[in-house]
């Protein structure tokens, strides 16, 4: 029952909600349809899984796994989300990894994206860049970096994405910690899902 006092919001002792009612998907068969704006990164959309190889001048290099989550809700901006683990000399887990989530979003005009990627360390990232359609590739450095208190200090990054021979290969280069601009990640992950 709704509440009559007036001094209360009506909310307050509404009854409970559904679930979210809106579906996000990485399948392009079942959901709502792609919004036109997207059709240039359709081949990115989908579940990804694979290995790559880290590294940077402050640290040893490192193996890990990774799993890429590209998904729409029939909006005009992907959600992006990605969850990584180390992995020992046998592919062995070690334990989780980097973790992020965001947003691409084609900008007016066709070819322009813009790409917010936050973290759960305290960086958060605008990228703006563009995407080829044949082959699929996207390509972005950063325009903006925010950061916490207590986070690392990132100055600068760039980011290559691909579609080659059906696989999703990605380069990741950040100026940081003082270091000048260099290669940090790059890993080849294949299409699980979507």
């Amino acid at each position: 029952m709704v509440s009559e006092n007036p001094m209360q919001p009506p909310w307050l002792n509404a009854p409970p909600v559904e679930p979210y009612p809106f579906e996000e998907t990485h399948d392009l068969r079942t959901g709502p349809n792609l919004h036109d704006d997207l059709l240039g990164l359709l081949p990115f959309v989908g579940v990804w899984r694979g290995r790559g190889r880290g590294g940077y001048s402050t640290i040893e290099d490192f193996d890990y796994a990774q799993e890429i989550r590209i998904s729409h809700d029939g909006r005009p901006f992907l959600h992006y989300e990605s969850r990584a683990w180390l992995l020992d000399e046998d592919s062995k887990p070690i334990r989780p990894a980097g973790r992020e989530t965001g947003w691409w979003r084609p900008a007016a005009g066709g070819d322009e994206v813009e790409m917010l990627m936050m973290t759960p360390t305290g960086i958060m990232e605008l990228y703006l860049g563009r995407a080829e359609v044949n082959p699929p590739r996207l390509e972005v450095s950063t325009d903006a970096i925010v950061r916490t208190p207590t986070a690392k200090e990132v100055r600068g990054g760039v980011r290559l994405f691909g579609i080659v021979n059906g696989e999703l290969l990605y380069a990741h280069d950040m100026a940081a910690v003082g270091q000048p601009m260099q290669s940090h990640l790059s890993a080849r992950l294949v299409r699980v899902g979507g």
